[in-house]
């Protein structure tokens, strides 16, 4: 195997559930880390043909008062504010790596924290709900739990904003359609992120979802989390539910301290950028 180039950039590749990560760290290496992922460098990454391909990309930062950091960019190059399931492949990772069962992390959430449960599956915190419309966010006041649109969606922020449409049967939703004209609706200055979820049972959903900026993922934790609160706040559900999406299982469980989200994490690969490849996206 040729030897890796000291001038070339270390990932990993991660997944849960199938929604699947490029992740860079950054830590420790100082000023010359500075601005290194880039939009055009997302975008290159994301690009599944050229590039290695991912849902987001994480980059793992230094962080004062917790253990890591986590920045978050979608494949169009944009950046996300919160990955629930890139939080936990991460969370994992760094668990190994500190030999400890918990690990604190900062995100543009603020403080949360992530532990491995007994069985192997990894829970994180992803906060409490944001539930005002300025926040969210939307481009006017309405009501949070009936949006003006058609299907009568529910906004809940997470970290990112979130429009939550109860239909009959998730499996027979138009995803791709739909979900690519709310996620552009004007009511959402930041675009959105837009979830079909179905009830299947008591506390059990089915949920599909279109990620901003990336298209139809198979799992989406943030998405996951507004879902399981939309749920209980129209009534359909407890706090506590379990979610089928298109890549496997979660559990949700909306506690006082904030939405905890629970499932299996995967570490693909370890891989190298090229110089070459670095320089034709610098």
């Amino acid at each position: 195997m040729e030897k890796r180039p000291p001038d070339g950039l270390a990932f990993m590749k991660m997944h849960g559930l199938g929604n699947d990560f490029v992740v860079i760290d950054s830590r420790g290496r100082g000023a010359e880390t500075a601005g290194r992922v880039t939009p055009a460098l997302a975008r290159a990454l994301g690009d599944r043909n050229r590039g290695v391909g991912f849902d987001q990309l994480a980059e793992i930062r230094d962080a004062a008062g917790a253990d890591f950091a986590l920045d978050f960019w979608n494949s169009d190059g944009s950046r996300a504010g919160a990955c629930g399931n890139a939080t936990r492949c991460v969370s994992d990772h760094m668990m190994r790596q500190l030999g400890r069962e918990a690990v604190t992390l900062v995100t543009a959430r603020g403080g949360l924290s992530a532990v491995r449960r007994g069985d192997g599956l990894v829970s994180v915190n992803m906060g409490p709900p944001v539930l005002d419309w300025r926040d969210v966010p939307l481009s006017r006041e309405v009501d949070l739990l009936h949006l003006p649109l058609e299907g009568d969606p529910v906004a809940v922020g997470m970290g990112n904003p979130h429009a939550v449409f109860f239909v009959p049967d998730a499996e027979s939703v138009d995803v791709a359609g739909w979900g690519a004209r709310v996620e552009h609706d004007p009511l959402f200055p930041a675009r959105t992120n837009v979830e079909f979820a179905s009830l299947v049972g008591p506390d059990h959903l089915r949920m599909r979802v279109w990620e901003r900026g990336t298209g139809i993922t198979l799992a989406c934790g943030s998405g996951a989390c507004a879902t399981a609160v939309a749920a209980h706040l129209r009534g359909l559900t407890g706090r506590r539910v379990v979610m089928d999406v298109d890549g496997g299982r979660l559990e949700l469980d909306w506690r006082d301290d904030g939405v905890w989200m629970t499932g299996p994490v995967a570490h693909v690969f370890d891989g190298w950028l090229s110089p070459e490849f670095l320089a034709a996206v610098a």
